[in-house]
């Protein structure tokens, strides 16, 4: 990729970034790590091109089908509570991402997996993700077009699992599916009443952890081709 590409120019240069990453850590993320991801990783390259000027905002964009790219206080937060536990320079095994979108989120969560399994339950941005972190070089993902409310099972079990669309509930297959010990990242609720939740495993028990309010696109059954 030509580094003018990537790197951005105007609205999505350096500095632009540097201001998000600013109010992030104002906002709360202190994993130097993530945050340097956050600043690497160029976001404008996940979204349309009229939309390129905006992409350092704090701020969920569309990205077709009614679906969105996450705000990156979001996309940190998720990652930060999926990793918490991790000691510098360690990495997660194996991680679920459910609902790949454009690959931003994993794009972010890459550098701390050695392997993700991400599913998408939409053709159109299945392939789009494909293209995008090609285009990165991330490697280290294998990517499905399917329903992602059945997770991945011939992969299972996952130390940790990443959702990026809100159940009412959580799947119980989802749960089935994690590690004794790892975690699950979901947003849980119906639309104006969801919170971010973190799932611990512990043998047969499941420790709920509530994190912050927000507002996703729910997790839906089946897919589009």
């Amino acid at each position: 990729m030509m580094s003018r590409e990537l790197n951005g120019i105007g609205m999505t240069s350096a500095r632009t970034r540097e201001r998000l990453v600013e109010r992030l850590r104002a906002e709360g993320i202190d994993h130097e790590a993530v945050l340097e991801r956050i600043r690497t990783v160029p976001r404008h390259l996940f979204v349309d091109e009229a939309l390129a000027s905006r992409a350092y905002e704090d701020t969920a964009l569309p990205i077709g089908y009614g679906q969105t790219i996450s705000q990156p206080y979001i996309v940190a937060l998720m990652t930060v509570a999926l990793i918490t536990d991790l000691p510098p320079g360690n990495r997660l095994q194996k991680v679920l991402e459910i609902g790949t979108g454009c690959g931003y989120q994993t794009a972010v969560l890459a550098p701390f997996v050695q392997h993700i399994y991400s599913v998408e339950r939409i053709h159109a941005l299945f392939r789009r993700a494909q293209e995008n972190l090609r285009k990165l070089g991330v490697n280290n993902v294998s990517l499905r077009h399917a329903d992602g409310w059945h997770g991945w099972k011939s992969q299972a079990p996952f130390q940790g699992i990443l959702c990026a669309a809100a159940p009412e509930e959580i799947p119980p297959e989802l749960l089935e599916q994690l590690d004794d010990g790892g975690r699950l990242v979901i947003p849980v609720g119906p639309k104006g009443r969801q919170h971010l939740v973190a799932v611990t495993r512990d043998g047969n028990e499941y420790r709920t952890r509530s994190i912050v309010p927000v507002s996703f696109v729910p997790l839906v059954e089946g897919t589009e081709s």
